[in-house]
């Protein structure tokens, strides 16, 4: 027994699921719910289009940082070679001014030394920002290349919403195309489920009816003998004018003459002999 009413169950589901389903794709080829899915598609897709250029948007700001620390670090270098070039001129100053002292007391002293000091900093933190500049610069070229290709990607989404918007229009005048064939269609075979055939079959039924009573109505009102009383009152006044109009001109008489020889004649001719 509860096999039974398991199948029956089961049963009763699929049947559900069958109307569901039979449902669902009436709903899915209604022209205005495939336009609203494209519509869906479309919106989807501009909005990823859109992260994605906003993702784009945000290299590009850091490769214009980059960009800017390299101006920075360029103003920074010509800065520091201007500083070694002072440093240069004023230890070449001092050199001078000590004239004959020996190279060794020139190395110790204090100006000098001081002099040679700023030198070699100058140097190294030049030597820094140098390095320091190649790497940038290499960031900046890995940004412009990845930039470059995430563009070519950016440009063939747009292409791909291009055709999906047209792909939209012609599923829609597609699905529109098809449903008025199929509706002509089933009006045809009889079998429309949406009443056109049977409103037109109505129609032309009333139409029957309504030309049916016209009929009966004419007939009970008399109208048709009216009309043939009529006709032949036409012919008989066409007729006696067509017959006034012979004895007028004298056709009348001789044909009444010619009627009553041959009537005479044909009179004699029973006589017996």
């Amino acid at each position: 027994m509860f096999g039974a009413i398991f199948r029956w169950v089961k049963a009763v589901g699929y049947l559900v699921t069958g109307q569901i389903d039979a449902a669902r794709r009436t709903l899915d080829t209604n022209p205005h719910v495939v336009r609203a899915k494209y519509d869906e598609v479309l919106s989807q897709q501009t909005s990823r289009i859109q992260q994605y250029k906003q993702a784009v948007a945000g290299l590009i700001a850091q490769q214009e940082k980059k960009m800017a620390t390299i101006k920075r670090l360029t103003e920074e270098v010509e800065k520091l070679e201007r500083l070694k070039a002072g440093a240069l001129a004023k230890a070449k100053e001092r050199v001078a001014t000590l004239g004959g002292k020996s190279q060794e007391e020139i190395k110790q002293d204090e100006e000098y030394l001081k002099c040679l000091n700023a030198y070699n900093d100058f140097s190294s933190t030049l030597a820094e920002k140098q390095e320091r500049i190649d790497e940038v610069e290499k960031d900046i070229q890995e940004y412009e290349t990845r930039i470059g290709e995430h563009k070519v990607q950016l440009q063939h989404l747009v292409r791909e919403i291009e055709k999906i918007k047209a792909e939209a229009s012609d599923a829609v005048a597609d699905m529109i195309a098809s449903n008025q064939e199929k509706e002509v269609a089933d009006a045809l075979a009889g079998i429309a489920q949406d009443g056109t055939a049977k409103e037109l079959e109505n129609l032309r039924n009333l139409r029957q009816e309504v030309k049916a009573e016209a009929r009966i109505s004419k007939e009970l009102a008399g109208t048709d003998s009216r009309v043939q009383e009529n006709e032949f009152l036409e012919y008989a006044r066409r007729s006696s004018s067509n017959s006034e109009f012979d004895q007028l001109i004298g056709l009348a008489g001789a044909a009444e003459s010619g009627s009553k020889d041959k009537a005479g004649e044909t009179k004699t001719s029973a006589l017996p002999e």
